[in-house]
């Protein structure tokens, strides 16, 4: 196959790399397999006129997009919908849809497993008409977002480190949220201090992201938690993959969900797929079964 290999340099791990040997290298082992492989280095304000371009040439086959969450959701957008194949190269930090899919997080093997790879096809959700691959999120997680990109890290543990206390000063001061929530034209109305429309409901027993890349439908986790102590009970059991077992965890799910906010303030924000993004009054969320080509392991 052909392949267009898009790094992010400001991505996850790829930020600390030699760029020039790893994207020789990635020629080298794709090209054992057979393939033929063009490179790319870009940074980030060049990401989607780089994929863009990927995915407009029809001597490509697959795209494939190196860097963290962001990266490969903005990737994911692009090509959805097209007769290309994504391929993900796990260089961030959760690397979440890149565990959905089932790829080795460690890049040499990954690299071996898309070498052999196997095409399948996903969802992707949006949020008025924004592709993403993970959650749309507010409340908590946007509060979290934003302080921790108020800090100055350079590395991967660095950015763990941020979250870790980004995470601290969110729940001492949780936001509350008066929300109208729309489940397939079941409205329900809430207070809550965190909501999470997701693609595809979580796996259980591990880190938050689908086992069911192809699942067809959107999960809804509602945290109406504002104690602390239930709060680090949410936060636990969001990290262990054990929401049904948490009491202030609502978990609904649905083809198409509405968002209707009230009392938004203009520091508020939400968060797809890791990138905060000004909060819309009414956000519209709805699955897109089947409609991104993926390379997986075989």
């Amino acid at each position: 196959m052909r392949f267009v290999a898009v790094l992010n340099s400001g991505g996850g791990t790829l930020r600390t790399m030699d760029l020039d040997a790893f994207a020789a290298t990635l020629r080298d082992r794709l090209g054992e397999a057979g393939h033929t492989v063009d490179v790319r280095i870009v940074e980030g304000s060049g990401l989607m006129d780089a994929l863009r371009q990927a995915v407009a040439s029809p001597d490509t086959d697959v795209i494939l997009a190196g860097g963290g969450d962001g990266t490969i959701s903005a990737a994911a957008g692009v090509v959805m919908d097209t007769d290309k194949t994504l391929a993900v190269l796990p260089a961030g930090t959760m690397n979440l849809f890149a565990r959905s899919l089932g790829m080795p997080l460690d890049l040499d093997s990954a690299i071996a497993a898309l070498a052999t790879g196997t095409v399948k096809e996903v969802d992707v959700a949006t949020a008025n008409g924004t592709p993403f691959v993970h959650q749309y999120s507010v409340g908590l997680h946007a509060k979290l977002v934003k302080i921790r990109d108020e800090m100055t890290f350079s590395s991967r543990l660095g950015k763990i480190g941020a979250s870790v206390r980004a995470t601290f000063a969110t729940l001492v001061r949780p936001p509350s949220m008066l929300v109208s929530i729309d489940i397939d034209g079941t409205e329900i109305l809430v207070r809550a201090s965190g909501i999470g429309v997701t693609n595809n409901l979580f796996g259980e027993g591990h880190l938050p992201y689908a086992d069911h890349p192809d699942g067809g439908t959107l999960g809804v986790y509602v945290t109406t938690a504002r104690r602390l102590p239930h709060l680090l009970s949410a936060l636990l059991h969001m990290l262990v993959g054990q929401w049904r077992r948490n009491a202030h965890v609502e978990i609904h799910t649905g083809r198409q969900v509405v968002l209707k906010f009230t009392r938004l303030h203009k520091r508020h924000r939400c968060v797809i797929d890791g990138e905060l993004s000004p909060i819309e009054h009414k956000t519209t969320i709805r699955i897109h079964p089947k409609s991104l080509r993926v390379l997986v392991p075989a």
